[in-house]
């Protein structure tokens, strides 16, 4: 697939420009799943004086949004890496505090369209799932290294799937007469185990491959460190947007924006205070933001997306 193809529509855009608020001169933001650049471009486009630094893990979404945004010229610096490493990449770029930080977490839909990156199970391609390709591990070797109860682990965390145990044990199963190299591999084991889902109904095959691009991509852990690492970086005032499309990882930045909302975390109970926990932020968003019936209509990869802003105190 040529990705100059395929144009990326952000999603939740409108509501991201208008909590990004960057109607100041000589903002500074970060976007740290930059993608196919298309929040960054929408934001570079209302505001001349913001200089963005675009970071991603993925060399081609990376070589893309570059150039689609070499309109902007300096205002936009590119960086190959991860957004839990932003700290360490905005002091490589001499930015030491910054104004805006969006994580637009998940997978783009040019990556789930591409089969040689093998996101996806409706179309063939080799087990890789890697963000980072020069990384070496990929779904294939974690399928044909892991142990039964690894893997069983992995499905039943990051996918919510009830019959975990069962696509593991014919995953070994398999493996023990085939090297399991295909995204078709996959998805056919998947189907002789659980059918072909109905009509409006999620593909087991599709939450197998959720926790195993989660589990090659550290996903998890790269949220975890990545929303500590953006609150360290902003300024007073500064904000940060989360979208993210599956409960894990809104459940993590809920639980994340809540404590850090409030003074003290000590257990229930305690006659006093003996955390010493500061309250670092202010929560702009009561509950999270949805797409609207309207942007629905064109851009169905918003179905699943929730958006939460915070903003350091």
């Amino acid at each position: 697939m040529n990705q100059n193809d395929t144009k990326h529509i952000p999603v939740l855009h409108k509501e991201v420009i208008e909590y990004a608020n960057i109607t100041n001169d000589n903002m500074i933001a970060i976007d740290g799943t930059l993608g196919y650049g298309g929040h960054s471009e929408r934001l570079l486009k209302l505001n001349d004086s913001l200089t963005i630094l675009g970071i991603d893990r993925d060399t081609d979404a990376l070589s893309y949004a570059t150039e689609r945004l070499s309109f902007a010229g300096e205002k936009f610096i590119p960086k190959q890496g991860s957004f839990s490493k932003m700290e360490e990449i905005a002091k490589s770029a001499n930015i030491d505090k910054v104004d805006l930080v969006i994580l637009d977490l998940g997978i783009s839909s040019a990556q789930i369209d591409n089969p040689a990156r093998g996101f996806a199970h409706r179309m063939n391609g080799p087990l890789d799932m890697r963000m980072d390709k020069t990384s070496e591990k990929t779904a294939s070797r974690v399928l044909n290294s892991r142990s039964f109860e690894g893997l069983a682990e992995i499905f039943k965390k990051y996918g919510e799937i009830r019959s975990s145990k069962k696509l593991a044990s014919a995953i070994v199963e398999y493996r023990e007469n085939h090297h399991l190299s295909t995204t078709a591999e996959l998805k056919g084991i998947c189907e002789d185990l659980f059918g072909v889902a109905r009509p409006g109904k999620l593909p087991t095959a599709t939450l197998c491959f959720q926790a195993l691009r989660i589990e090659v991509n550290d996903e998890i852990k790269e949220i975890e460190k990545g929303i500590v690492e953006a609150m360290n970086i902003l300024k007073k005032d500064g904000r940060l947007i989360v979208i993210s499309f599956h409960s894990l990882e809104d459940r993590i930045v809920k639980q994340y924006f809540k404590q850090e909302s409030v003074s003290c975390i000590c257990p229930p109970g305690m006659p006093i205070c003996t955390c010493g926990h500061k309250k670092q932020l202010k929560i702009l968003t009561k509950k999270p933001i949805v797409a609207t019936k309207e942007e629905l209509q064109y851009n169905k990869r918003a179905t699943c997306a929730k958006m939460r802003v915070a903003q350091k105190i």
